[in-house]
């Protein structure tokens, strides 16, 4: 009987996916910089970019101001999410069909457990061809492949050869030798406060890490242990299959194009988020012990204030106690607000509380959230009733919270 290796992981990564999406669509956008994301005259980030725009210097997370700086001739797009959801599930059918287990990290990006189904490093290869190749000619689409022993090494396998890259990593010594001298940020969990900490104590480099691996556990604790088994290739991470349910927090925000003085305006977008937060919430069944109201101000500083709760999960709920939460807060312009729930649990593990018995009654709640409804329609001249599910897109909610505010008194 062979002896199978202990992991065999794929991970597989999109290349600039949004945009390769739109430019399958109109393939005149071939070849061109394409910007998805905010338009420059917009406030907002880049989602991301086609890798002629990358040539400019433009990164996803940039400020749009500043990708329209370096790079005034792109092409500037919204996003477009529902169509990349639907490709997104087309993508995740295929990739999925190769694996035991498959964990699915984003739309565009999955890790994959083929140990079993490949059994040596040969058969993953075959695999990681195959979907290389699927993708391609089922959807038109290209993406980089990373086979390697464990979860941190084949996300790092994948981004070697991008775009449209295949890499392998097979063991802790290959992948050691292949980082060794590159900066602390190549390991993914390094984010850049951390970085900022490990620079400060002279510590640069993998091969740094792996000499002061005293000082890096002294210094970042336990994040500082798993960073030094990283450092000799040791990650031993299971592939978990992602589950909606197993979150820990559910939320929504919205980036206003103009700062909002207009508190009654502000208590309007905070109810229509509260549906937002409550619509994904009721579809996995779960209920938040906490809500949070997320500010940021004009200038830019941003603050987030919590209330413990007793499992709530309908809009009137959240929409009570992030008002709560708003009325004390500093009275001035905002550029931002979002609104969640957190330490979510599920309804077969919710127990009755004294809470539940204060509660005013159910019905009384639906009809208050109804009149909170209508009076919002009437007051903006809006008619979203009839297709309410409509109103959970990013891009409709996004639109609607504009139009009040730009008809808001």
């Amino acid at each position: 009987m062979t002896n199978l290796p202990e992991q065999i992981i794929i991970h597989v990564d999109m290349d600039a996916f949004y945009a390769s999406v739109e430019i399958r669509d109109n393939p005149a956008l071939k070849g061109k910089p394409l910007i998805i994301g905010s338009l420059p005259e917009e406030r907002g980030v880049v989602a991301t970019c086609s890798y002629e725009a990358r040539k400019y210097g433009i990164y996803s997370a940039m400020n749009i101001k500043e990708a329209y700086r370096l790079c005034p001739n792109g092409i500037y797009m919204h996003p477009n999410f529902d169509k990349y959801k639907t490709v997104s599930a087309q993508l995740h059918k295929i990739w999925d069909s190769y694996a035991s287990v498959a964990e699915a990290i984003a739309l565009d990006e999955v890790y994959l457990d083929v140990t079993q189904k490949a059994e040596t490093f040969d058969g993953a290869r075959k695999i990681a061809k195959l979907i290389k190749q699927r993708t391609k000619d089922e959807l038109g689409l290209t993406c980089s492949v990373g086979v390697a022993y464990s979860k941190t090494a084949a996300k790092i396998a994948s981004e070697e050869k991008k775009p449209d890259g295949y890499f392998e990593i097979p063991t802790a010594k290959d992948f050691v030798d292949l980082i060794i001298d590159r900066d602390v940020r190549v390991l993914y969990s390094v984010g850049k406060m951390t970085a900022q900490k490990l620079y400060s104590s002279g510590i640069h480099t993998v091969r740094d890490i792996q000499e002061k691996k005293e000082t890096v556990t002294k210094l970042l604790g336990k994040q500082g242990k798993w960073l030094t088994e990283l450092a000799f290739g040791t990650d031993n991470h299971k592939v978990v299959q992602y589950r909606p349910q197993d979150a820990k927090s559910i939320s929504r925000e919205v980036t206003f194009q103009k700062d909002v003085k207009n508190y009654n305006l502000l208590k309007d977008v905070l109810f229509l988020l509260a549906l937002c937060v409550e619509n994904r919430a009721k579809k996995y069944d779960l209920y938040g012990n906490g809500v949070t109201l997320k500010i940021t101000y004009s200038n830019m500083k941003g603050i987030t204030r919590s209330k413990i709760t007793s499992h709530c999960n309908t809009a009137f709920e959240i929409y009570k106690e992030a008002l709560y939460l708003m009325k004390k807060i500093e009275k001035s312009p905002i550029r931002l607000i979002g609104v969640g729930i957190y330490n979510l649990s599920n309804s077969k593990n919710h127990q009755l509380t004294l809470d539940d018995f204060m509660t005013e009654n159910k019905d009384e709640q639906d009809k208050e959230l109804k009149s909170m409804f209508n009076a919002l329609q009437k007051k903006y001249n809006l008619k979203f009733a009839e297709n309410l599910n409509k109103l959970y897109r990013s891009d409709i909610l996004y639109k609607t919270i504009e139009y009040m505010r730009k008809h808001s008194n």
